[in-house]
């Protein structure tokens, strides 16, 4: 018989299972990262890039580098808390159902072909280079 937590670990490890080669960069690399950190490029959608850097703008983290090291230590000091994680999880989704809910019966609502062909055509247009945060020397 396996405790909860135990389930809890084998899920989240069957969420991985799609990215063998990744995982296996990732052990490859733990020693050397133990040593001297881990260096990568990340990709931020359009909202999520115009959040971060707002926040630099205003002084809350000096790079966006910054804000992946403070959003990620984050995000470890919460492991142990999972309860209250899936709490708010829990309470952000039914929240955004409310809404949804509420949307649909003031009647703000569209066909579901409608914004499928439009996703397509949003799709189908150019994407604009993405932006590149260049690190100043001090």
């Amino acid at each position: 018989m396996t405790s909860q937590r135990e389930e809890s670990l084998m899920d989240d490890d069957e969420a991985f299972a799609d990215n063998p080669a990744e995982r296996a960069q990732a052990k490859a690399l733990r020693e050397q990262a133990r040593a001297g950190g881990l260096r990568f490029e990340a990709y931020l959608p359009p909202a999520l890039a115009d959040w971060l850097l707002e926040r630099v703008e205003r002084g809350m983290f000096v790079d966006p580098s910054e804000a992946v090291f403070a959003i990620v230590k984050n995000f470890i000091d919460m492991e142990p808390h999972r309860d209250l994680r899936d709490e708010l999880l829990r309470r952000i989704l039914d929240e955004s159902v409310k809404s949804g809910l509420a949307d649909v019966k003031a009647g703000r609502t569209r066909p579901a072909d409608e914004v499928f062909d439009e996703l397509r055509r949003e799709r189908a247009k150019p994407r604009p280079e993405p932006a590149r945060w260049q690190k100043i020397a001090r």
